[in-house]
């Protein structure tokens, strides 16, 4: 198993194409042909982390948080982040890191913060628009169509939520008149041609734009494919910020409040109080403040995130519940996802989790 093996796996799970335009995730230290010997999976990524790597015989950190998020002119140890980089790249410590595009899917950290709480019904919260192509191809009739058909499905196209090998077939005409120096499947040089033709329409994730037409080419018997490929505006439901849940049955404010701090291990929890009982709750991994609103327009009870600012509380206006649990702690079983995922899929190597804590902020009592 080498990390660009090990890449590939993460990245169909969590496509890198997903990640936020100031997010940094993907290989960000390393040669991607290096053989996995082991894999350290962290929250963040320390002096102290890649020692621990080392230690343990693991030449692969897989952090949620990248270490490298702004562009960096020098490399000589004036601060943490140089310091973490010249241990890993002295010890061939390779860091990949899995953010945003973790937090944008379905099955990322906040179905995770999800599972936690028991939440039911699970979905996203916010989904995304623009990321939907449609292709319409149209194929001769017979064979052709069921072979072109079930390479776009095997490429990743048709997919609709729980649905899956998703398409719309109508039958027609096709007409063409190959030139001098065509090589055609069907028709002579100089000759018009008419052909009965399946018209193929699917929907694809925007990422899988170049997979799914190498498919189609691949295999379509035309020398020319006729084609068209649309950008859609509709919401990708698995795809998009936080996630939305329902509990088993509802709280009183002061027991979810118990309830939330028992689930989450936390030590203690910024809220605002609501008169309300706790039933619909929402959820963002890390900073979801901009989310509040699309929370409290889905009707959430409660919004379980981190790192609201002061005045921000006042937003909820007695409406929800912003429980603010902090940055670390609202991500922090990100580790266990991870570990989950790659332990399901891999064997061949040790995984395990990192014993440091990375959390910047202490609480005194």
């Amino acid at each position: 198993m080498r990390i660009q093996d090990l890449s590939q796996y993460l990245e169909e799970l969590a496509p890198l194409a997903v990640q936020e335009d100031y997010d940094n995730s993907g290989l960000l230290v390393g040669h991607p042909s290096t053989e996995v010997k082991g894999v350290l999976i962290s929250l963040d990524v320390t002096e102290e982390v890649v020692q621990e790597a080392i230690d343990k015989g693991c030449n692969l950190i897989i952090a949620h948080h990248p270490l490298i998020f702004r562009g960096l002119k020098r490399i000589n140890g004036s601060n943490y982040v140089e310091r973490t980089l010249l241990l890993a790249i002295k010890n061939d410590v390779a860091i990949y890191a899995i953010h945003t595009n973790l937090d944008n899917v379905k099955g990322g950290v906040n179905y995770k913060i999800a599972e936690k709480l028991g939440l039911r019904k699970v979905r996203i919260l916010a989904p995304k628009s623009g990321q939907l192509l449609h292709l319409t191809v149209f194929v001769p009739q017979g064979g052709s169509s069921a072979d072109v058909l079930r390479a776009l499905h095997k490429a990743g196209a048709g997919n609709i939520g729980e649905y899956k090998d998703c398409s719309f077939q109508v039958g027609g005409v096709g007409s063409f008149r190959p030139g001098t120096s065509a090589n055609p499947t069907i028709g002579n040089i100089g000759a018009l041609e008419q052909v009965e033709e399946n018209r193929i329409e699917v929907i694809l994730p925007a990422y899988r734009k170049s997979a799914v037409l190498r498919a189609m080419k691949e295999s379509h018997p035309y020398e020319e494919v006729a084609y068209y490929l649309e950008p859609l505006e509709n919401l990708h439901q698995e795809m998009g910020s936080g996630a939305f849940g329902e509990l088993e049955s509802e709280m009183n404010p002061e027991d979810f409040l118990a309830y939330l701090k028992e689930k989450m291990n936390l030590k203690v929890v910024r809220y605002t109080p609501v008169n309300k009982s706790v039933k619909r709750v929402a959820v963002c991994g890390g900073s979801g403040s901009f989310l509040l609103k699309t929370a409290m327009a889905q009707g959430a009870d409660a919004f379980v995130t981190a790192d609201f600012k002061y005045h921000e509380f006042f937003d909820a206006e007695g409406r929800v519940m912003i429980a603010d649990i902090g940055h670390f702690e609202s991500e922090v079983f990100t580790k266990d996802l991870l570990y989950e995922v790659i332990s399901k899929k891999i064997t061949n190597f040790a995984t395990c989790l990192s014993e440091v804590d990375t959390n910047p902020i202490n609480y005194y009592f």
